[in-house]
């Protein structure tokens, strides 16, 4: 079976690889990381920094979009994973060129967020929508399915499984982002936190793929801290964590880790986020809660409320067992892993 891929991000090749061990005679075409196969290009190839590089890019992309289009007259099935701003488009040249196709879209876009009108392209131009949390479906019409979420496959997989409030001590894991201008704004409290906790082992996770070059560039003198980069590991060995906002909170909540939301984004994207688009919560543990039973699991600093006092007084005075409680809510509420469902879906009518 040959399918056609388009996975930008790097966590969607995470997603995608263990999509892959449920399938069988599988021959990926199109965008996708390279050690999954051989693609017409890699996801390094695609990635942009900021919208300057965005705009220069622009036409390179279409040109880009036109190659997977005549790249799908081979493909049996296609794969669209994330990304909307590239995948959306494409799908609509995809269901132009190849009616019959069936087209997938795994990992959808956040339309409970914004742009909720995105649904009805969505549901235009595809013909399965694979859901991984239970209450984005029920913004479609229809062709939606909620499938499971695949950190349960990975975080499992990675021997994190394990939900005990007493086996982590002494350890404190710090995530100030991934982004250069969310780590300048946190790293540098986060090292005054780490002063605070001299007595502790500070772990700070760094992205995989952040080459040494990068590390420098985005976070200096980090010699303070124990530098690692295996995400699930590190916080499973961690009594407690700060985080940027993110999908770093929901790995945290679901190795169960007690953690802290510390964000400080631009005024004017604060502005237009809580002001005009009414976003209550930033963490995605939070978003997705308050959907299920309207409530929360932890707290969420944002902008002047990012001080190293107020860190502190998270770390000494979150309820532990009030957040493992809480953590074992969400677990059941997204039930089970993604990987093997959306594994059977490619493969039925084939």
């Amino acid at each position: 079976m040959k399918i056609l891929v388009s996975a930008l991000e790097p966590s969607s090749n995470l997603h995608l690889k263990e999509v892959l061990k449920h399938t069988q005679n599988v021959e990926l075409l199109g965008i996708f990381d390279k050690s999954l196969g051989n693609p017409l290009y890699d996801i390094s190839d695609m990635a942009i920094m900021g919208v300057v590089d965005a705009i220069k890019k622009l036409q390179w992309f279409f040109k880009v979009a036109d190659k997977m289009v005549e790249l799908a007259k081979d493909a049996d099935k296609i794969l669209l994973m994330d990304s909307s701003g590239f995948n959306l488009p494409l799908a609509k040249k995809l269901k132009t060129a190849y009616p019959d196709k069936e087209i997938v879209y795994y990992i959808l876009p956040q339309i409970w967020a914004s742009r909720p009108k995105r649904a009805k392209k969505l549901e235009r131009y595809c013909d399965k929508l694979l859901g991984i949390l239970p209450f984005e479906v029920n913004y479609y019409q229809s062709k939606a399915q909620y499938v499971g979420h695949p950190l349960l496959d990975e975080i499992t997989i990675n021997g994190c499984d394990d939900f005990s409030p007493t086996k982590k001590q002494n350890t404190i894991a710090f995530m100030p982002g991934s982004r250069k201008s969310e780590i300048s704004k946190l790293l540098p409290i986060f090292k005054e936190v780490r002063q605070k906790l001299l007595n502790k082992r500070a772990l700070l996770i760094i992205p995989h793929t952040f080459s040494d070059e990068k590390i420098k560039s985005f976070y200096g003198d980090i010699s303070e801290f124990e530098i690692v980069k295996e995400t699930h590991k590190a916080l499973a060995q961690s009594e407690f964590a700060f985080i940027c906002s993110g999908t770093a909170t929901l790995e945290s909540a679901l190795i169960g880790t007690p953690f802290t939301l510390g964000y400080i984004a631009k005024k004017i994207d604060f502005f237009i986020a809580t002001k005009l688009l009414n976003i209550t919560h930033v963490g995605l543990t939070n978003i997705i809660l308050t959907h299920y039973n309207n409530t929360t699991l932890h707290n969420e600093l944002l902008q002047e409320e990012v001080t190293v006092e107020n860190l502190l007084k998270e770390y000494y005075q979150t309820d532990r067992t009030i957040f493992m409680q809480k953590a074992q809510e969400l677990r059941a509420y997204l039930a089970h892993g993604s990987s093997k469902n959306v594994a059977q879906i490619l493969e039925q009518d084939l």
